[in-house]
């Protein structure tokens, strides 16, 4: 398994691809929905099996000193397998580098115990997407 940044416009079309599959996709959600005003200045990540990205995520800063995770994802026969831990841990060992000091994020509901698990705590709950998905901020000092 390799975790990296994607680095052809290919890896790019694959990553954010596999971020509307399983983020966007299952809610009907339009293609572009997987992507935001922050894209430019984002560190992406991508988890990749042989030429098969099956995992990714993205971090930015809102702060200088507090950083943001969104959009991770993972193929869902890949999940369960440490993959999102692996994308998690670069993710936060990036913004530790750059000066975060902290780490914010909003996550579904289904994966809150991932996220406590990885040393993140609830603060309240946040908002509901698409009318359906239940969210919670949780952070996590670094």
């Amino acid at each position: 398994m390799i975790i990296r940044s994607p680095q052809t416009r290919d890896e790019f079309f694959r990553y954010y691809d596999l971020r509307w599959r399983i983020l966007r996709a299952p809610w009907n959600q339009p293609k572009g929905s997987e992507q935001d005003k922050l894209e430019g200045q984002a560190i992406h990540i991508i988890a990749i099996d042989g030429d098969k990205i099956v995992g990714c995520g993205r971090a930015h800063f809102n702060t200088e000193d507090e950083a943001q995770i969104r959009y991770m994802a993972v193929e869902n026969e890949w999940q369960g397998k440490g993959i999102g831990k692996l994308i998690l841990d670069e993710l936060e060992r990036r913004v530790l580098e750059k000066g975060a000091k902290k780490i914010v994020l909003h996550a579904r509901e289904n994966v809150v115990r991932f996220y406590e698990k990885n040393g993140y705590n609830i603060i309240k709950e946040s908002h509901t997407l698409f009318g359906e998905i239940k969210h919670f901020l949780m952070t996590k000092n670094l």
